[in-house]
């Protein structure tokens, strides 16, 4: 099993709440995580037709039952279970009784808000760091493009997937199944086209307008779209970074997937050798970094990309306080002096307290005028 790095916080958290909720992407690990913490706590999956019946026929029941306390899956096929919740908790303050996990979380942040507001507390738990894919052997082959290749995703490591076969299955059974029920898609063609687009804006400027004319849909429905993939946190839009410097600046977000691995296969990428050839090799390396920045941060508040109307461009400002940490991205694996163009330029426009990297696919960790040198893997 993997070590996660929300493992600390979530036992810190259930200290003080009698309410967890756990959210993030299907198959991010959270079910595993969840029983690993907590193997005392009685299991229940809300995905599963007669646990949910069982649940739904005698609710206070099921609630009561449970002295070391419940997990429930799927915690958004049910809402009337956070009112339940709500009058236990209200009656008997009794912290990490309940802990409730979903990878829906519009529909989890709406039923805690409605039921649970002041008593629950919310994690998100993303695919893995690389830091986290470092705590067990996996491949003797550790180059970016391999685990670029094959995706953040826990279960085809630990359960041995074909990582091409894991791909399609989660494509239909989740992207294609739940996302088109949430926006009753009548046609599945045009949302696969949809999705195929996306990758292909993968690290750019999002031009909703061309998708929505590609895809034969309205320009509201592929926004629709959009964020509900962002919902589901396949997606995450960039916004620019908006302090001026007297400069007129591009003001359309950039969109990235969360997950390298998923981006490949909606692209046909056939092979991690294939991926390091490939005309998109540089913006799955940024959108990797910018990824891993945010689960390190277990935020993507405070990120953004900045970029003039004359196309000058830093790849990632991550806003922290007062603080800018400024990151440039170089997919080449030999530094080249000309990777530091756009961050000197960066320097003579800005003044305020900063920190200036850049980051590339090599080995090496140097300065150069006070901008450090960053290898992919140290991040």
């Amino acid at each position: 099993m993997f070590t996660r790095d929300l493992a600390e916080e979530i036992k810190k958290t259930i200290k003080t709440f009698s309410v967890l909720v756990l959210t993030g992407p299907r198959q991010s690990g959270k079910t595993t995580l969840l029983k690993h913490l907590f193997p005392n706590h009685q299991y229940i999956t809300l995905e599963s037709p007669d646990q949910l019946l069982q649940v739904k026929s005698d609710p206070r029941s099921i609630i009561e039952s449970f002295e070391n306390g419940i997990i429930f899956d799927e915690a958004q096929n049910y809402p009337d279970l956070f009112s339940y919740i709500q009058e236990y908790v209200d009656k008997k303050r009794s912290p990490g009784r309940f802990i409730l996990s979903g990878s829906q979380n519009f529909l989890l942040a709406e039923s805690v808000s409605q039921s649970l507001a002041g008593r629950a507390a919310i994690l998100e738990l993303l695919p893995l760091t690389y830091k986290e894919f470092s705590t067990q052997s996996i491949s003797k082959d550790k180059s970016v493009w391999w685990y670029l290749f094959h995706g953040s995703y826990p279960g085809p490591y630990q359960e041995k997937h074909d990582i091409k076969l894991w791909y399609s299955s989660y494509i239909r059974t989740y992207l294609e199944r739940d996302v088109r029920h949430m926006l009753a898609v009548s046609d599945l063609s045009k949302f696969q086209l949809f999705l195929k687009l996306c990758a292909g804006f993968h690290g750019q400027i999002l031009n909703l307008s061309n998708v929505a004319q590609a895809c034969s849909i309205s320009q509201p429905t592929a926004s629709r779209w959009i964020s509900i993939l962002e919902s589901s946190y396949i997606l995450l839009k960039l916004p620019p970074y908006y302090r001026n410097f007297k400069k007129r600046l591009v003001k359309t977000p950039k969109l990235y997937f969360y997950d390298s691995g998923l981006v490949c296969h909606l692209l046909g990428i056939e092979s991690p050798s294939h991926l390091k050839t490939h005309s998109s090799r540089g913006p799955i390396f940024e959108g990797f970094i910018l990824t891993d920045l945010i689960k390190h941060n277990r935020s993507a508040q405070g990120f953004y990309f900045w970029q003039d109307h004359r196309g000058l461009e830093i790849d990632i400002v991550h806003e922290l306080g007062s603080q800018l940490n400024i990151y440039e991205v170089k997919s080449g694996q030999t530094f080249n002096e000309s990777f530091l163009d756009n961050l000197k330029k960066w320097q003579q426009l800005s003044t305020c307290d900063q920190s200036l990297n850049l980051v590339y696919s090599g080995k090496k960790s140097f300065s150069v005028n006070d901008i450090s040198i960053r290898p992919w893997n140290t991040i």
